[in-house]
């Protein structure tokens, strides 16, 4: 992760992690010797984009220093403003990148870089490229004309056609530590408490763009309020209905941010769990996932481990059940009945 466009010249000195990719990309720049074509591979939100970004910046900075951009040039300055006429970006449109796109794209290419020794084209998420875009693609990839230099990123858990893997370097990206997602987060999000941090760290599993996809939905702010009715034992399920109703309209509202709530639970359910199999009281911050502080008043209930096991398969039923197209709000529904009692 690193700057956000629009805001600083993307740098490698801004990256957190990745040293695969930073050793093989600083080794080409340095010599000049960059290949025609790169492929980076690896899970989302981990930094592919930026990378790239960077990689585009540095080639035509006409200051650089070591492998990072100036920052200061007039071609840095374009680069930050979104405004570079010889750095092209094709991204999936409705979950696709389409032929007509490439074919804008490879007539644009027979023509000399505007003002640059070097055009850079970012070809964000390939695979979700259809058949015939990726095809009209491979002479290209093959046989790009000069002056052009062409980074595709792909997720790893897609499928990628081997015929357009195997005309570029491939460069792997892998997911990031957890302290090291945390240091990114907390970087973005100045005003993020640390203990937020840690638990969208292990929830992204190592992927701050997912991370900040999650912290930006509120998803965290429900999942603490969940947490503390189903654990005040000042509430019973039968006699406060309305408040686990209400608080399952509320996640059921989340849509695709459900599953990651789901797994949120998971967490600190585990959490929980670990802490009983260690024989520590069950009090406020362990009974929040120890991912920061209770809330104040509240008397947190003590289950044992099997209660807690017997809840961890609640979580895994209802994943299941969404699967299935089960109805949303009748799932949270009962999710929150099991884990109140």
């Amino acid at each position: 992760m690193g700057a956000l466009p629009g805001q600083l010249t993307p740098s490698f000195s801004r990256l957190v992690g990745q040293e695969k990719a930073r050793t093989l990309l600083g080794r080409a720049l340095e010599s000049g010797q960059l290949a025609h074509a790169y492929l980076f591979r690896g899970p989302d939100g981990v930094g592919k984009q930026l990378f790239a970004r960077s990689l585009a910046a540095a080639v035509n900075c006409q200051q650089r220093q070591g492998m990072d951009a100036c920052g200061h040039c007039p071609s840095c300055r374009k680069y930050s403003s979104e405004n570079h006429p010889d750095f092209l970006v094709i991204s999936p449109e409705k979950g696709t990148i389409k032929i007509d796109r490439i074919r804008e794209m490879i007539q644009a290419l027979s023509y000399p870089p505007y003002e640059s020794s070097v055009r850079v084209v970012l070809l964000e998420d390939i695979h979700t490229m259809r058949a015939e875009a990726a095809n009209s693609l491979l002479k290209t990839l093959e046989e790009p004309p000069d002056n052009n230099l062409l980074i595709l990123t792909a997720a790893a858990a897609r499928e990628v056609l081997t015929t357009i893997s195997s005309r570029c370097q491939v460069v792997p990206f892998f997911s990031l530590g957890q302290e090291e997602t945390v240091q990114v987060l907390l970087r973005e999000k100045p005003d993020l408490d640390h203990e937020t941090a840690g638990l969208l760290a292990r929830l992204s599993e190592g992927c701050p763009g997912q991370a900040l996809l999650f912290y930006r939905s509120e998803m965290v702010a429900l999942w603490r309020e969940v947490v503390a009715l189903v654990s005040d034992p000042e509430n019973d399920g039968n006699r406060d209905v309305g408040l686990l109703l209400q608080a399952a309209e509320k996640m059921a509202a989340l849509k695709e941010d459900l599953l990651p709530l789901f797994g949120l639970l998971r967490i600190w359910l585990r959490d929980l769990l670990v802490a009983d199999c260690r024989g520590q009281e069950g009090d406020g911050l362990v009974a929040m996932g120890a991912m920061g502080e209770a809330p104040r008043g509240i008397n947190w209930k003590h289950w044992n481990s099997r209660h807690l096991f017997d809840k961890l398969q609640a979580v895994d039923r209802a994943e299941k059940e969404l699967a299935r197209n089960c109805n949303r709000i009748l799932v949270c529904e009962v999710l929150l009945f099991q884990l109140q009692q």
